[in-house]
């Protein structure tokens, strides 16, 4: 049986930054999320990337400078021994009304879509609210990291229904944390 682990990617694998990612360069790998993807990896599961880059909508980047950050991360995991199935990303502003930006569950459906895979049980790791309401929206299991935006997120409060949401430091502890149980 092949599992899903989703991951947003600003706060969770990179750096998060107020005036967006738009190149490599701006690139900042979380200490630790490179050595968690291939962890994962190795405990036999499937890793995918979801997450809103409105920077194209605002003309802050395009299609091609997404690709070269994708690729970035991608060849980073590789080289450490693990995969990214894939990257699966809004381009919308918050004012477009889609149905892929988070919080609504687009991304994780396509996701699931795709992968022929049930989100159900599914972990969707991020560090923001809408984050968490869209995984809770698709069915997927909540994970808050506290790296990125997640302290701000805690801080601010959870909802009722995020309330028995697991929180960690950041993607390694949620990592260890899943593979403890898996082998319990």
């Amino acid at each position: 049986m092949s599992r899903l682990v989703i991951l947003d990617r600003d706060g969770v694998i990179n750096e998060d930054s107020d005036t967006f990612v738009k190149s490599v360069d701006e690139c900042h790998l979380i200490p630790g999320s490179v050595d968690a993807i291939v962890r994962l990896c190795d405990a036999g599961y499937q890793v995918v990337v979801a997450t809103n880059q409105s920077g194209i909508s605002r003309g802050l980047l395009d299609e091609f400078d997404l690709a070269h950050i994708h690729q970035y991360i991608s060849e980073q995991v590789e080289e450490a021994g693990g995969r990214i199935e894939a990257f699966v990303y809004c381009p919308h502003g918050p004012d477009d009304n889609c149905d892929c930006r988070k919080p609504k569950p687009g991304l994780l459906e396509k996701i699931a879509s795709e992968f022929g895979l049930p989100l159900s049980g599914c972990a969707f790791v991020g560090d923001s609210l809408r984050d968490l309401q869209a995984a809770r929206a698709a069915g997927c299991e909540p994970i808050l990291v506290l790296s990125g935006k997640g302290e701000q997120t805690l801080l601010n409060g959870l909802p009722s229904e995020l309330e028995s949401t697991r929180i960690y430091k950041n993607l390694a502890a949620f990592v260890e944390s899943q593979l403890s149980l898996d082998d319990a």
